[in-house]
């Protein structure tokens, strides 16, 4: 049983500033108990990709269960002469109150749906902006980047290797958590192997060969030391002249005459796709056709792509920078938008209005479906009502794209299932958070459900997010209202 415990210092401070300003004028205006409907969600894909992974969920949950102020908080505040005392008080007897419902880890998905809806009096949900859009931007960015990643390698291990890379510790841990759910087999991070279970993989660096008198007496060392999984690195001088032939006179002297097999060797720098096609020859002509080759060195998913349609005789890679920080491409770009009110138990929509079109939001409280064909198991299409709206999958069911209406079809045969799931209720946690081994297997089992043609790196087919023809209307009225 792993028990968590990084991450446990009191991040309630870490809140734009505009949050606590609005806070306390919402209070001073009489709008502090006013139940507010918010919702996180993305408006395009990272890398020009046709689909998203969710993924940082958990760490939303821990900090809200553990959102207090403390006395230094409220003398911080006070400190900076603007707020009234009232609202100080308010804070020092701060009671989480909120609803939240929200897309589970793991799940494959699509700009413009509400991944995480908030209910609560506007000073909660307004305040709990920054800790949301960070947790579930982060690792959703690693998880999406991470699945493309693993994607290319077309069935070979991946490992991230990434965390001195990382921006922050906490990019290392919890990026390595992403990482794992999108898809590696494992991490060189320690700690997330310590706090999550997560496989902690690694070997040696060139230093070990280094700091020895020979390149084989490096390699005999470590093979003393690890015969059950000898892992050796062969290009800190040359592979083809000295490593590979280190390596092998080491097997020979060393494993087999013990009992071990080697694990494998590393490739770290130089033309690896042409390295590893001589170092395959070399090993099975020595009769280590079972010591696989791992390649690393500033790959992505461009990079493994191409080497495997070269030809290389890579097993497994180890990826670091550009998986870690998704450095192509670095930026989630979730938004917290308010979407309705609620005044005597009648839910009243807002919408926020932009003359750039993308900017302009989904007003009401709601919910996400997504549809399935029955014969083959594939998404069709997700989704968004009205969230007293039922989408009867027993009756035939009409979807249209809501910027070009004309284009709709009559779908049959399908499955409706509601993608969110309720994560607080009136303050209390009423989820369990699986455990991250299990998110990955279920993000394996929901990516087998996007049609291929979405998964393509470049110019994927667009998964339609359409609405119902009772929000579109809800937003038409709106639009209309405000001068659209």
């Amino acid at each position: 049983m792993i028990t968590h415990n990084y991450g446990k210092e009191n991040l309630t401070m870490l809140t734009d500033f505009y949050e606590l300003t609005m806070a306390n004028g919402f209070l001073q205006n009489g709008y502090g108990e006013q139940i507010a409907y918010f919702d996180m969600f993305f408006r395009k894909v990272p890398d020009g990709g046709g689909v998203a992974i969710m993924a940082g969920l958990e760490q939303m949950v821990r900090y809200l269960e553990a959102l207090s102020f403390t006395e230094e908080d409220i003398d911080y505040l006070r400190s900076k002469n603007l707020f009234c005392e009232e609202f100080l008080s308010y804070l020092a007897d701060f009671k989480f109150g909120c609803d939240i419902w929200a897309i589970p880890e793991g799940t494959p998905i699509f700009p413009y749906e509400p991944v995480v809806t908030v209910r609560g009096p506007a000073i909660q949900a307004q305040f709990i902006e920054t800790m949301i859009l960070l947790s579930i931007n982060h690792q959703s960015l690693i998880a999406t980047k991470t699945n493309r990643i693993v994607r290319a390698a077309n069935g070979r291990a991946v490992m991230e290797f990434g965390s001195r890379r990382a921006q922050g510790y906490d990019g290392a841990v919890y990026g390595a958590r992403a990482a794992y759910i999108g898809g590696c087999v494992g991490t060189a991070c320690a700690i997330a192997d310590r706090e999550f279970g997560i496989p902690a993989l690694g070997t040696m660096a060139h230093s070990w060969v280094q700091l020895f008198d020979s390149e084989y007496e490096a390699f005999k060392a470590y093979a003393e030391v690890y015969p059950q999984s000898c892992t050796l690195l062969v290009d800190t001088y040359n592979v083809l002249k000295s490593g590979i032939p280190n390596a092998i006179r080491v097997f020979n002297e060393v494993l087999v005459p013990n009992g071990y097999r080697p694990r494998g060797i590393r490739l770290d720098s130089g033309d690896i796709t042409y390295l590893s096609k001589k170092a395959r020859r070399m090993l099975d002509d020595a009769g280590f056709s079972d010591c696989q080759i791992c390649a690393s060195n500033s790959l992505d998913e461009y990079i493994i792509r191409d080497m495997i349609l070269q030809g290389a005789c890579i097993d497994s890679f180890g990826v670091g920078e550009r998986l870690i920080t998704a450095s192509s491409d670095p930026v989630f770009g979730g938004v917290y938008k308010l979407a309705a009110v609620e005044k005597d138990g009648v839910i009243e929509s807002r919408i926020k209005v932009s003359e750039n079109v993308a900017k302009i939001t989904n007003p009401g409280f709601k919910k996400v479906w997504r549809l399935y064909d029955r014969d083959t198991g594939k998404a069709i299409a997700d989704v968004i009502t009205l969230h007293d709206e039922i989408i009867d999958d027993t009756a035939p069911y009409e979807i249209f794209d809501p910027e070009h209406v004309w284009k709709r079809k009559t779908i049959e045969n399908f499955i409706a299932k509601p993608l969110q799931e309720q994560i607080f209720k009136n303050g209390k946690l009423v989820y369990t958070c699986p455990p991250v081994q299990e998110i990955r297997d279920y993000c394996r089992r929901q990516l087998s459900t996007i049609w291929d043609e979405v998964l393509r790196f470049e110019n994927p087919h667009h998964y339609y997010v359409d609405l119902s023809q009772a929000l579109w209307d809800e937003k038409q009225t709106l639009l209309s209202r405000h001068g659209r």
